[in-house]
């Protein structure tokens, strides 16, 4: 599965999240999770993982059984938060081999990729760093009803 699936699960785990849960200590079980993305609960569980070392969710284990809850209001997480938390290396990568340096393109497209890849990227953070885990409930809920 792709890092941006993992990071659409990650929004949709969140915006659930922060829907089920007006009052700030109850907890949303990885299940409940799971049913509403459609997937299982142990590839939700390592996503709830990721966005709990990241300080966006809480997890509680044991007791009346595992669940999770935002550590922040819903307001207060950005989508480049979770972006975040969830990627792990650029959007964009270069060349995992090297260009032969012997040809006019493989010399040079590196060179000329990277500040694009670069800007680009940073462009879309500024963009994500605008909205909300409130804002995409509040647009989910309008569209749902």
């Amino acid at each position: 599965m792709a890092i941006a699936s993992h990071y659409t699960v990650a929004l949709h785990a969140l915006t659930l999240i922060a829907g089920l849960t007006a009052d700030k200590d109850a907890f949303v079980t990885s299940g409940q999770i799971a049913e509403s993305v459609g997937t299982n609960p142990v590839f939700i569980r390592r996503i709830l993982g990721k966005l709990a070392k990241a300080g966006l969710v809480v997890v509680k284990h044991g007791g009346t059984g595992p669940g999770c809850r935002l550590a922040n209001h819903p307001q207060e997480i950005t989508l480049l938060d979770v972006y975040n938390a969830m990627v792990e290396k650029p959007l964009f990568e270069c060349h995992h081999s090297t260009p032969n340096p012997r040809c006019i393109i493989g010399r040079g497209i590196q060179y000329a990729l990277r500040p694009m890849y670069s800007q680009t990227e940073e462009a879309m953070k500024r963009q994500l760093e605008q909205y909300t885990i409130a804002n995409l409930l509040s647009e989910t809920l309008a569209f749902s009803k």
